[in-house]
């Protein structure tokens, strides 16, 4: 879901004066290429004469929203998905009659969790060929991991990064393979918050979203720079804003996410309408779960993207880069663009936030 505030989101935050960032942004490959499908396209219409036969595919937060749709369309096109979920006894309920699932536990805030999984999958000797980093937390009050790591970018962007490199044997084994990153528009409000990405001070949820959703991109594009000659090609999405995605914040408990933005606040953000049904207008930006999945499926499977990748994707297609600053009220309807920002695809920035990503995990 994509939510922007004004507050603390200056153009310094927004849009970088720095102009090695400037140069850099601007050499990647953010340009539409004309894919036929429109921000109305569902994933099934995506994968419309694909053959997933024999593919092996992690989800994480397969179960929900979009996940639940992303693994849904996967396997109706023949994929064998592993959904990955703190708790597997939900997911697999909610999963309840998809065919070729299975279902794993796995903690995103708990480097341990991801080590038994990654142990687990790699174990079974199956390659991987796809890989959606789909889960996510989104706004609350600031929660910390027991490295002392803020929530939104341990389990967002680090959670995910720890993973992903786990998983890298599978993934070579796959002889090509693609990574999906969900991100979001938010990736707009805040580049890596180099000198305190984990808020000692100042503490803002919108932009530790954001800095998170910033981080799945350029995960993404280095991702690709470094492991593209292995057959592994790197891909963020944003799946538009689609009600009942379940990103509450994460309780301190551990149990269940509930929604931190009550009905009145989606009213007035146009994604509930006065009868309390959810708004579908693709092309504003709201959509229904089967649309939302789109774009991770296309990001995973179309021929279309066979010789390109580092890229941020909307709408299944490439987005164009927008150097425009943001400023838009939180709780406003005014539609803001969600086009990828120059300092979420500055290849300096892709390289800085994997080594210090690396750092962290050793930490």
């Amino acid at each position: 879901m994509t939510v922007l505030s004004r507050k603390k989101c200056g153009l310094t935050t927004i849009q970088s004066t720095n102009r090695r960032e400037h140069d850099g942004a601007m050499t990647q490959r953010q340009h539409p290429i004309g894919t036929g499908f429109t921000a109305a396209s569902t994933a099934d219409d995506v994968l419309k004469g694909i053959d997933l036969s024999g593919k092996n595919v992690i989800v994480t937060g397969g179960h929900r929203g979009i996940g639940l749709e992303t693994t849904r369309a996967l396997s109706k096109a023949g994929a064998s998905v592993t959904v990955a979920a703190r708790n597997p006894g939900h997911a697999a309920s909610a999963l309840a009659g998809i065919e070729r699932v299975d279902t794993a536990r796995l903690d995103l805030l708990d480097p341990a969790s991801i080590d038994a999984f990654v142990t687990l999958y790699l174990g079974s000797g199956r390659p991987l060929h796809i890989l959606i980093n789909n889960a996510g937390i989104m706004g609350g009050e600031l929660v910390r991991d027991t490295r002392g790591y803020e929530s939104h970018f341990a389990l967002n962007h680090l959670g995910h990064f720890q993973l992903t490199l786990g998983l890298l044997p599978a993934l070579r084994a796959a002889h090509g393979a693609r990574v999906v990153n969900v991100s979001s528009g938010a990736q707009r409000i805040s580049g890596i918050r180099w000198d305190d990405p984990h808020f000692t001070t100042g503490y803002d949820p919108m932009l530790a979203y954001g800095q998170s959703k910033a981080a799945n991109v350029l995960f993404a594009v280095e991702l690709d720079r470094r492991w593209a000659a292995d057959g592994i090609r790197g891909y963020a999405v944003h799946p538009g804003i689609v009600f009942g995605t379940n990103l509450g914040p994460l309780l301190t408990d551990g149990e269940e996410r509930k929604a931190w933005l009550s009905d009145d606040d989606l009213r007035s953000m146009g994604i509930l309408d006065e009868s309390g049904r959810p708004v579908i207008d693709p092309d504003r930006e709201r959509k229904t779960p089967q649309q939302g999945a789109s774009t991770s499926v296309f990001a995973a499977t179309s021929p279309l993207l066979a010789d390109i990748g580092g890229v941020y994707l909307k709408d299944n297609d490439i987005s164009p880069l927008d150097e425009s600053p943001i400023d838009v009220a939180f709780g406003s309807d005014q539609f803001p663009s969600s086009d990828v920002a120059p300092h979420a695809v500055d290849s300096e920035s892709a390289e800085r936030l994997w080594e210090l990503s690396e750092n962290m995990l050793r930490i």
